[in-house]
């Protein structure tokens, strides 16, 4: 008898369509696996027979060739256990034939039948409506993350006895329904709150520009001036997920497998912040079967690099082309796969080796040489991709004894939210763009038209600060950024002015 059973393997963070083909003839008892099978999916022989055996279904003791097409994709991980043991049972006449064309089967399956968890569900349940697939069989942990997508009818089962059962008379079992529309807006977390920041105006209004135009940002200052306090409080005044961004934050971290114990959309913007030990790859992803990296998990949210000059320069190197591009393309010899990450970077770093220098409390003890050696690290062309350069100045100590507190992080947010409903006014025809930082050169010339007088002034600035035309794109943004702040129609002479004024380390280098 022959059988197939319809299942998806994860390529990237997208999913592709795998058939399960069984067959089953005379010959020595024995059961073999084709179509590029990688070491897990080849255990599979063992875990499907024990599984089948002690669900009590019958085994056949007959020659068994499964295979996995298209035969010439890369097949990884347990989660054909399931549809191998489905086309097995379909083979032996266990389970109704005619019942499986509609079903997309996942799963890994323990010795006594039990479904386990599997990485991966999220991206595949997607995949499976857009190929037309009606229902889709998952572990019941699983369930609640594919019911995710609308249209396709989840079954959550907790072994494989429940999954015959479900084929035997499919009408007769409901499958999971969850409104994550609702969820994501009823979402809370907590993120910690600007009121805690005390002074440091300037670096709080770049913190809000930041915000309000997807822009990317470091603090430079010395030692407990607050640059770490400041960026782990950008979350609280960003804008709220969308579903569409919730759902595809959501595939990335369900191949990354960190939606096992979470089974819902990820709701909160991500927050990434790897230490400064962390190798290239694992910042933009990589591995012989490329699986996504830092970079692309903060997709949608922030990526903090704290005591950025800690990083290994050819670490830093890495996050050139994705900050200008917002993918990362990752090739091997055997396949090439592009991760989304379209991610705000920000970073803080002392202004020297000591961490003193320009601190009017404590003299720095560095020389020349060994501030420049330090700086080296940051290349030219990487600073030239942040948009926000600004020193954060520690607090005097009357400033650190006073009781009041600063502005709390909702009133900020409410300004932000307004400055983010100006631009995707203005986007709205350009489905690729979500905000100013994501403008290209024909954007610029369209949305950030100057008057003479501003025109002016930014001559002048790039001129006495060497800026290059990368730097000039970037004012110009930062400018239509804090003009939508300001809810002004056009950038005018004092926006390009306070933008200059974020070139911080343009002008101390």
């Amino acid at each position: 008898m022959l059988s197939r059973v319809w299942s998806a393997t994860i390529v990237g963070v997208d999913a592709l369509k795998v058939a399960v083909e069984v067959d089953i003839s005379g010959g020595l008892p024995k059961m073999i696996i084709v179509g590029l099978p990688d070491a897990a999916v080849q255990e599979s022989r063992e875990r499907v027979k024990a599984a089948i055996k002690n669900a009590d279904f019958g085994f056949p003791v007959r020659k068994i060739l499964v295979n996995l097409a298209p035969a010439d994709l890369r097949k990884e991980g347990p989660s054909f256990d399931l549809p191998m043991a489905i086309g097995i049972l379909a083979a032996t006449e266990q389970v109704d034939l005619t019942v499986l064309d509609d079903f997309l089967f996942l799963g890994e399956l323990s010795l006594d039948g039990t479904l386990r968890t599997v990485a991966g569900v999220l991206p595949i349940a997607a995949a499976a409506k857009r190929l037309g697939i009606k229902r889709m069989v998952v572990p019941k942990s699983n369930a609640e993350e594919a019911s995710v997508v609308e249209g396709l009818a989840v079954y959550g089962c907790n072994d494989l006895k429940e999954v015959v059962e479900l084929l035997a008379d499919p009408k007769a079992h409901k499958p999971i329904q969850s409104d994550m529309r609702q969820a994501i807006r009823r979402s809370h977390y907590f993120v910690p709150d600007l009121k805690d920041v005390k002074g440091q105006t300037h670096a709080r209004r770049a913190l809000e520009i930041a915000a309000a135009g997807g822009h990317n940002l470091i603090f430079v200052g010395p030692p407990g001036s607050g640059k770490t306090m400041l960026a782990r409080r950008l979350p609280g005044i960003l804008p709220q997920l969308s579903f569409d961004e919730a759902l595809e934050v959501s595939q990335i971290h369900s191949v990354a497998g960190l939606l096992k114990d979470r089974g819902t959309l990820v709701t909160a913007r991500p927050f990434r912040c790897p230490h400064h030990s962390a190798s290239g790859p694992s910042l933009v992803g990589g591995g012989s079967f490329p699986r996504p990296g830092e970079i692309s998990l903060a997709h949608r949210g922030v990526l903090f690099l704290d005591e950025l000059t800690e990083f290994k320069r050819n670490v830093l190197e890495f996050l050139r082309q994705p900050l200008e591009d917002g993918f990362v393309t990752i090739s091997r010899t055997r396949q090439s796969v592009e991760f989304p990450a379209q991610f705000t970077l920000v970073a803080s770093t002392n202004p020297c080796p000591c961490g003193y220098f320009g601190d009017p409390i404590q003299a720095c003890s560095c020389s020349p040489r060994s501030r420049e050696q330090y700086w080296a690290k940051l290349s030219g062309p990487l600073m030239d991709r942040i948009d926000l350069q600004v020193a954060v100045n520690r607090l005097k100590p009357e400033e650190m004894m006073q009781q009041s507190t600063g502005e709390e992080s909702k009133p900020v947010s409410e300004r932000v939210n307004n400055a983010r409903q100006i631009a995707n006014k203005r986007f709205k025809d350009n489905s690729k763009i979500h905000c100013n930082s994501e403008m290209k050169s024909a954007d610029l010339r369209e949305h950030c038209a100057l008057d003479d007088a501003s025109r002016n002034l930014l001559e002048n600035a790039i001129r006495k600060l060497g800026l290059s035309a990368r730097a000039m794109d970037r004012i110009l943004k930062v400018s239509r950024t804090i003009a939508d702040l300001a809810s002004a129609p056009n950038i005018q002479t004092a926006h390009i002015a306070e933008a200059i004024q974020y070139r911080t380390i343009d002008r101390m280098t």
